[in-house]
């Protein structure tokens, strides 16, 4: 049995590596901020949790902190990434595509008519 969760183990950590890697890969080809934030918080959260949960595989005496751990990432990862985004588009960074939609924009300007 403990060779099975040392397997499992292996993969979760394997399957997080692969992620984080994916996700600084997408940091680095997508072309405007906005693309970038989102490649790189997806891929690094799924990749956080994966490794950690990997972890909690390898070490089952620390399974309920790495759960806490986990469950933190899960929170806070897609949430600080939408502060700095949301922070960004106060200051006017504009996406690089011309045709981008800017629902945030649309929903400003019409609470300003009101």
């Amino acid at each position: 049995m403990e060779a099975i969760l040392t397997y499992i183990g292996y993969f979760f950590v394997t399957l997080g590596a692969i992620f984080l890697f994916l996700g600084s890969l997408g940091i680095y080809r997508m072309p405007d901020f906005y693309t970038r934030i989102q490649a790189g918080t997806k891929a690094s959260t799924l990749g956080a949790m994966s490794l950690l949960l990997g972890v909690a595989f390898l070490e089952p005496d620390w399974w309920i902190k790495l759960m806490i751990i986990i469950i933190f990432i899960g929170i806070s990862n897609p949430l600080s990434s939408h502060a700095i985004a949301r922070a960004s588009h106060k200051h006017n960074v504009k996406p690089l595509s011309p045709e981008a939609i800017d629902a945030l924009e649309d929903d400003e300007t019409e609470k300003e008519e009101k």
